[in-house]
C-alpha cells in the first residue's frame, strides 16, 4: 500500500471516490487494492501480483478477462454505430438480434424483452411494469411484492426494497411499502431439529401462503426469488422448494419473477438456473454473464400475461413511458451476442457441470475444518460457512469478522474469494480448470489454517 505516496493511484482513489459496499472509513485507512489487468481466470494489481478470481469479478465474468472477441466485437460495433437509443420506434441490428437470441434461449415462452444496464435497473422496471400492468387490468391493488429474506435484487429504491438484507435497508429508509419479505429457505440455518429439507419446504410454502392470505391475495402481484441465492450467502433451495412455492403462486394468481443476475448463463451447470429447479417464470430477470459484464447491460424478459395489459395501456396512453437513454445500447448488446455464442461454442455450460463437481467435491472436503459449520453450493458458486461452534451454528463476534479475516488471509495468498456475513462465497469464471479449482481449495483450506492458527 502506498497512501503515503500523494500521487499514487491508492491516494488519488481515496482522495475522489466514494466506493460502493465499502467502510468509507476504513477505506481512508487502507486504500484499495488497484487491479490493473486480467486475463482468463486471473487479475493482476499495480504491483505486480496475480490473483485468481475466485469471484469471477462480481459473479460475472463467464468467459474471462481479456477475451479477444469480445474486445473486437466492441470495437467493431464501435465503428459501425457506437450509439443510437431505442425510444420512440427506432431500433438497431445488435438489440433485436439479442433480443431475439434471448427469447429463443429462454427456459419457457416469453413474449418480449426490455433492456436496461444492470439488475438493479432491471428489477426497478419490473416494479413499474408490474404497477402498469395492474392498472391495466383494473387492479390497483394489486401491486404488493413478496421477496425473500436473505434475498438480494439490487440498490436502486425498489430493487433495494426487495433485497432482503439489513445493510441495503439501514439508513436508507427502506423497504418501501408494498414489499414483504418471507422466510429465507436456508434449511441448516433456519431448520428445525430433525426437520428433512421436504418438511422444511412444506413450512416455507406454508409461511408464503399465511403472508398472502394476511396482506390479501388481491394486493400482490408478483414473487421474486432467485433459483440459487446469491449475496445473500450462496443459499442453495432445499428439495421441493420451488414446487411448492409455486403451487401457492398459482393458486393465488400471483406473477413469478425469477431473478437469474446471478444464476443465468450456466453458471449452476445449466443454462438458467430455473431449468435444475423447474421454476416457471412469467419474467426473468438477466445481466452480469449476459455479457461477462465487459459492458453493461441487462434484460427483462415477460410472457404475453404480462406483455398484452402494458401492450392495451400503452396504446391507450400513447405510450410506455419508461426506458433509458442506455437500454439495449448498440455496443454493449453487440457484445452480450457474441459473449452468448462464446458460451455456446466453447461447451462453457457443460465445463461449468463437470468443474461444478470437482468444486463441490473438494470444498465438501472442508467440512471436517473445525471452523467450517456448512458447505453448500451447485454447479460454479459455493458457499462456505465459518462457525466457532459447529453445534450451536454461532461464529465469532462481531458477526462477519470471521469470514473477513478469512478473505483476507486467502487473498493475501492469491485467490480471491468474498466474505458475505459469516459465508465465503467461491464463483470462479465458467472458463476455470481442474489445477485451478484445485487450487481454489487447497487455498481456502490453507487460509482458513491461518486463522484457526490465529484464534
Amino acid at each position: 500500500m502506498t497512501l503515503h505516496q500523494p500521487n499514487s493511484l491508492e491516494a488519488r482513489d481515496v482522495a475522489y471516490q466514494l466506493h460502493p459496499y465499502t467502510n468509507a472509513r476504513r477505506h481512508e485507512e487502507i486504500g484499495p487494492i488497484v487491479i490493473a489487468k486480467g486475463d482468463g481466470v486471473f487479475v493482476e494489481d499495480v504491483d505486480g501480483k496475480r490473483y485468481l478470481e475466485a469471484m469471477a469479478g462480481l459473479w460475472s465474468v463467464a468467459v474471462g478477462f481479456s477475451e479477444p472477441r469480445l474486445v473486437e466485437a466492441a470495437s467493431r460495433q464501435m465503428a459501425k454505430l457506437p450509439f443510437y437509443h431505442t425510444f420512440t420506434h427506432k431500433a438497431h441490428a445488435p438489440a433485436i438480434e439479442l433480443a431475439e437470441k434471448l427469447i429463443a434461449m429462454a427456459p419457457v415462452p416469453m413474449s418480449k424483452v426490455h433492456f436496461t444496464s444492470s439488475g438493479s435497473e432491471a428489477n426497478d422496471t419490473i416494479v413499474k411494469l408490474l404497477r402498469y400492468r395492474a392498472n391495466a387490468l383494473g387492479q390497483p391493488q394489486k401491486k404488493g411484492i413478496i421477496s425473500r429474506i436473505k434475498g438480494y435484487h439490487g440498490v436502486t429504491l425498489a430493487s433495494a426494497s426487495l433485497t432482503g438484507l439489513p445493510n441495503n435497508h439501514n439508513a436508507f429508509d427502506l423497504p418501501m411499502p408494498g414489499v414483504f419479505h418471507t422466510m429465507c429457505p436456508h434449511h441448516w440455518r433456519e431448520g428445525h431439529e430433525g426437520e428433512s429439507e421436504e418438511a422444511f419446504a412444506t413450512r416455507c410454502a406454508e409461511e408464503l401462503e399465511a403472508l398472502t392470505l394476511r396482506e390479501g391475495a388481491e394486493t400482490i402481484a408478483a414473487f421474486i426469488g432467485e433459483p440459487v441465492m446469491g449475496a445473500g450467502g450462496v443459499i442453495v433451495p432445499p428439495a421441493t422448494y420451488w414446487e411448492k412455492i409455486q403451487a401457492v403462486l398459482k393458486r393465488h394468481d400471483i406473477l413469478l419473477i425469477a431473478d437469474e443476475v446471478i444464476c443465468g448463463f450456466g453458471r449452476t451447470g445449466q443454462m438458467f438456473g430455473c431449468e435444475i429447479y423447474g421454476i416457471e417464470p412469467d419474467i426473468m430477470t438477466l445481466s452480469k454473464a449476459l455479457s461477462s459484464s465487459y459492458l453493461p447491460i441487462s434484460a427483462v424478459l415477460i410472457n404475453d400475461r404480462v406483455y398484452q395489459p402494458v401492450a392495451d395501456k400503452s396504446g391507450e396512453i400513447g405510450t410506455f413511458g419508461h426506458g433509458f437513454t442506455a437500454s439495449g445500447h448498440p455496443v454493449a448488446a453487440a457484445v452480450a451476442l457474441e459473449n452468448l455464442a462464446i458460451i455456446e461454442e466453447r461447451g462453457l455450460v457443460a465445463n461449468a457441470a463437470a468443474m461444478g463437481e470437482r468444486l463441490q467435491a473438494g470444498l465438501a472436503g472442508l467440512k471436517d475444518h473445525p471452523l467450517v459449520g456448512e458447505v453448500r453450493g451447485v454447479g460454479l458458486i459455493a458457499g462456505i460457512e465459518l462457525v466457532t461452534d459447529k453445534g450451536a451454528k454461532l461464529a465469532a463476534q462481531p458477526p462477519g469478522s470471521m469470514a473477513a479475516k478469512a478473505f483476507g488471509l486467502i487473498q493475501e495468498r492469491g485467490v480471491i474469494l468474498r466474505a458475505i456475513g459469516d459465508t465465503l462465497a467461491v464463483c470462479p469464471p465458467l472458463i476455470v480448470e481442474a489445477g485451478q479449482i484445485d487450487r481454489i481449495v487447497q487455498t481456502t483450506r490453507e487460509g482458513l489454517d491461518a486463522l484457526a492458527a490465529s484464534m
